[in-house]
C-alpha cells in the first residue's frame, strides 16, 4: 500500500468518524459502521453484532454476492438466533469466532475458514452448502467503548482483490478496521447513552403526567391526547403544499421538540387544587354541597309538616308550601349542573332563594342559600367561578415558569414557547401574555387548535358530555372567524382530514356524525373547501 493510499484511508477514517458521531438514528448508525468497515477492507460480506444479556445479537447483515441485506434500516429482520457467550454448563462458547473476539477483546484474522483449527465453522459450512457460497477469509474485530468494554463485534467475510478473487485480510486491513471499530464503538456507546437519557427524560415526563392522572382522572387523557393531535396536525401542515403554510417543514429534530412540548403543555396543572380541576358541579368543593342545600330544604319540609300537624297551616297552605320548596330544590339542582347557558330569569330565581330562611336546633335563623352559594349557582356557563377560573388559568403561567427554569439543550430551546402558547389567541386576547398571531410560532398555534379540539370532543370531563364531531367542528369554525385560532391551520385541519383521523382513533363511533355535516353551512369553511369536503363519504 502506497503512502497516498494510507493518507487517503486516514482521511476517509476521519470523515467516517465524524459522520458516525453525528448520526442520531441507531439503526442507520449500525448500518454505516458495517458498510464503512466493508469498504475499508473490500469485504464481500459482513455482520455487526451487539452484545447484551450474555449474547451476541445480529443487528446488520450484508453479502453482495448473495444479495443479502438484512437488519439496520432495511426493514428485513434477521432471523438467526443470538449467539450465547457461554454454554449451558457455564464454559466459554469460544469455538465460535465471534464469541472468541468478544470474550478476549482481541481481533481474530482467519485466512481460510476451511483450513483453520480450533473453531467451529459447521454452521458456516452448512450455509455454504445450501447457498453455493464459499466463506473463506474472516476478520472478526471486537468493538470496545472508551472504558475498554466490548459492546459489539464486527465480522467481515471474504476480502476481495480488484479482479474479484477472494484474498485474506491484510495487516493494513486489520489496523484500519480496528481503528474504525474503536471510533464506531464510541459513537455507538454515545448514541446508546443519549437514548438512555431520552428514555429517562420521557420517563420523568410520564411521571409528571401520572401524578396529574392520580390527582384528576379528567385531565390524564387530555395530557396524552393533545400531543397525539398536535403531531397529527403538525405532520399534516408539513405535507401541505398549498396556501400560506406551503413552505412549512419539520425534520425529526423539530418533531421531537414539538412532541416534548405537547407532552409538557399542561405540566403546571400538577399544582392546581384537585377540587378545582375536578369541579363537576357549581357547588362542589371537597364534596358537592348540593347535599347541604337538600338537607336545609328537608328541614323546611319537616317544619311545614309539623306546622300542619300543629294547626299552624291548613292543608292548602301546606300543599302550596311543599310545592314551592320542591320547586326550589329542583331549581337549585338544575342550576348546579352547569350544563347549559344560564338565563337572567334563572339567576334571579336563585337569588330570590337567598331570602328564604330556616331554623337550626338552637333556633338560629340562616338563609337557605348563602351569598357564596348564590354566586356559584349563578355561574352562567360551566361550573367555575371567576376565582376558580383564575386558578385554572394560572396553570399555564406555572407551566411556562417550570419549563423556562430548565436548562434545555439547543434542539429543545423552543419547548417553553410551544407549550406556553396554547391558550393565546390570534387577536391578542388570549392569555397569559396576550400574544398575537404574528408573535407566535406555527407550532404554538398548532397546539392551540389541538388543545381546543381535544377538549370539545373529550368524553371524560366531569362537567359536560362529549360533543359530536359536527358540533366540535362548528365551534372550531366559529373560533376561526372570531380570530381565536389560526385560520390557515384550521384549513389544513379540515383539508387534510386531521379531524377525521383523530375522531376514528379517539371518539366513540356514535359521535362521528359525518352525515350531519353540511359543509357549505359549516362556519369558517370556504366555498371551495366545502365543495371538496362535500365529497367525503358520510360513513366513518
Amino acid at each position: 500500500m502506497t503512502d497516498t493510499d494510507i493518507f487517503h484511508r486516514l482521511d476517509t477514517l476521519h470523515a467516517i468518524g465524524a459522520a458516525l458521531s453525528s448520526e442520531r438514528d441507531l439503526d442507520r448508525l449500525l448500518e454505516r459502521i458495517l458498510e464503512a468497515a466493508r469498504d475499508f477492507a473490500g469485504a464481500d460480506g459482513g455482520t455487526l453484532y451487539r452484545l447484551g444479556n450474555g449474547q451476541l445479537r445480529f443487528e446488520v447483515l450484508r453479502n453482495d454476492t448473495l444479495g443479502l441485506r438484512m437488519g439496520g434500516k432495511t426493514g428485513e429482520p434477521i432471523t438467526f438466533p443470538s449467539i450465547p457467550l457461554h454454554l449451558a454448563d457455564g464454559s466459554a462458547n469460544d469455538t465460535m469466532v465471534v464469541v472468541k473476539a468478544a470474550l478476549t477483546a482481541q481481533t481474530v484474522n482467519i485466512p481460510d475458514a476451511y483450513a483453520v483449527q480450533g473453531y467451529d465453522f459447521s454452521g458456516t459450512r452448512a450455509f455454504d452448502a445450501r447457498t453455493g457460497y464459499r466463506s473463506q477469509s474472516f476478520l472478526t474485530v471486537p468493538m470496545k467503548d472508551h472504558d475498554g468494554a466490548v459492546i459489539g463485534v464486527l465480522q467481515l467475510i471474504n476480502a476481495k482483490n480488484a479482479d474479484g478473487t477472494v484474498r485474506e485480510f491484510s495487516s493494513d486491513d486489520q489496523r484500519m478496521v480496528e481503528s474504525l471499530a474503536s471510533q464506531a464503538a464510541i459513537a455507538l456507546n454515545n448514541r446508546l447513552l443519549v437514548e438512555q437519557l431520552e428514555k429517562l427524560f420521557f420517563g420523568l415526563i410520564n411521571l409528571i403526567n401520572t401524578a396529574i392522572d392520580e390527582k384528576s382522572p379528567y385531565t390524564a387523557g387530555h395530557c396524552q391526547r393533545v400531543p397525539e393531535l398536535t403531531m397529527m396536525l403538525a405532520d399534516a401542515a408539513a405535507r401541505n403544499r398549498v396556501g400560506p403554510l406551503a413552505d412549512f417543514r419539520m425534520d425529526e429534530v423539530d418533531r421531537y421538540e414539538l412532541k416534548i412540548a405537547g407532552l409538557l403543555h399542561d405540566c403546571g396543572k400538577i399544582t392546581t387544587p384537585v377540587h378545582v380541576v375536578d369541579k363537576a358541579t357549581k357547588l362542589e368543593t371537597i364534596f358537592d354541597r348540593i347535599a347541604l342545600v337538600d338537607a336545609r330544604i328537608e328541614i323546611l319540609l319537616r317544619d311545614a309538616r309539623i306546622a300542619l300537624l300543629e294547626g299552624k297551616l291548613d292543608a292548602p297552605a301546606h300543599t302550596a308550601r311543599v310545592d314551592a320548596l320542591l320547586a326550589a330544590r329542583e331549581r337549585v339542582r338544575s342550576a348546579n349542573t352547569g350544563g347549559e347557558f344560564m338565563k337572567d330569569e334563572a339567576i334571579a330565581a336563585i337569588a330570590a332563594l337567598g331570602n328564604e330562611t330556616w331554623l337550626d336546633h338552637d333556633g338560629n335563623t340562616h338563609p337557605l342559600l348563602t351569598a357564596e352559594e348564590i354566586m356559584n349557582l349563578s355561574i352562567r356557563r360551566g361550573t367555575l367561578n371567576d376565582a376558580e377560573r383564575e386558578i385554572i388559568n394560572r396553570h399555564i403561567n406555572l407551566t411556562i415558569d417550570m419549563l423556562e427554569s430548565l436548562p434545555w439543550p439547543g434542539h429543545l430551546l423552543r419547548v417553553p414557547e410551544f407549550a406556553g402558547g396554547h391558550h393565546e389567541r390570534m387577536d391578542g386576547k388570549g392569555y397569559p401574555k396576550g400574544l398575537t398571531r404574528e408573535q407566535m410560532s406555527i407550532q404554538a398555534r398548532i397546539m392551540g387548535i389541538a388543545d381546543i379540539f381535544e377538549a370539545l370532543t373529550a368524553r371524560d370531563r366531569p362537567y359536560k358530555p362529549a360533543k359530536t364531531l359536527s358540533e366540535s367542528l362548528a365551534i372550531l369554525g366559529r373560533m376561526k372567524l372570531d380570530h381565536h385560532v389560526d385560520p390557515d391551520l384550521f384549513d389544513v385541519f379540515i383539508r387534510e382530514r386531521v379531524f377525521l383521523d383523530y375522531a376514528r382513533r379517539f371518539l366513540d363511533p356514535d359521535k362521528i356524525d359525518l352525515h350531519a355535516i353540511d359543509w357549505h353551512k359549516m362556519p369558517g369553511i370556504s366555498p371551495e373547501l366545502a365543495d371538496e369536503m362535500a365529497r367525503l363519504p358520510a360513513a366513518p
